[in-house]
């Protein structure tokens, strides 16, 4: 079976969608990612881990600062996304966009949108491919956007080995979406929900 999902309109541009296998995890290798089960020299996350696990971003929503408004998908650092994969209350949705990128300003809003929706069962962040082209590179980014749909590793042995990974690649989309299509592949994706379809 096909699985057909709605594009944002684009003029003039080709979107691709293309599906991994669910079982596709991050791998250690040398351009792969690397994600343990600690953090930074073999220690715990910590509490940096604890703060980023309901990351939010204030921002100015005025070019006078007069007035600010909190992000339900903000904006990391490829540290702050490496310290998230070892975070695992809740799923992880990583929206890899350019600020030059028309298709990425089109699905900003949808993205921001499905990530209020769906606020509390999953978490939604978007990292700028130009500003972090180390984990970019790492994450195989190659078409923007991209969303990474993140989950647990569910083989809890081996990731406590060291012999897996703990963030598993769940699925790949590279285009832009509507909000509706974003949480219909969330709920497919993480929560067992039908197959998305064109709508």
């Amino acid at each position: 079976m096909v699985r057909a999902l709605a594009f944002l309109p684009v003029a003039a541009a080709v979107l691709s969608i293309s599906f991994v296998a669910p079982s596709a995890a991050f791998m250690p290798t040398p351009s792969g990612v690397s994600v343990s089960a600690h953090g930074p020299n073999g220690s715990g996350a910590g509490e940096t881990t604890n703060s980023i696990r309901n990351c939010k971003t204030r921002i100015s929503a005025a070019d006078d600062g007069s007035s600010t408004e909190t992000k339900a998908a903000p904006q990391v650092t490829g540290e702050e996304l490496e310290l998230m994969l070892q975070e695992w209350d809740t799923p992880l949705v990583v929206d890899a966009y350019a600020t030059w990128c028309g298709p990425c300003l089109l699905m900003a809003p949808e993205f921001e949108e499905a990530a209020k929706e769906l606020e509390g069962k999953v978490r939604f962040v978007k990292i700028d491919t130009d500003l972090e082209p180390e984990i970019s590179g790492r994450l195989g980014i190659m078409g923007l956007p991209t969303l990474l749909f993140l989950g647990k590793n569910e083989d809890t042995a081996a990731v406590e080995e060291g012999k897996a990974p703990m963030a598993v690649l769940k699925q790949r989309i590279e285009g832009a979406l509507q909000k509706k299509n974003i949480v219909d592949v969330c709920n497919f994706v993480f929560f067992d929900g039908p197959q998305p379809t064109l709508g």
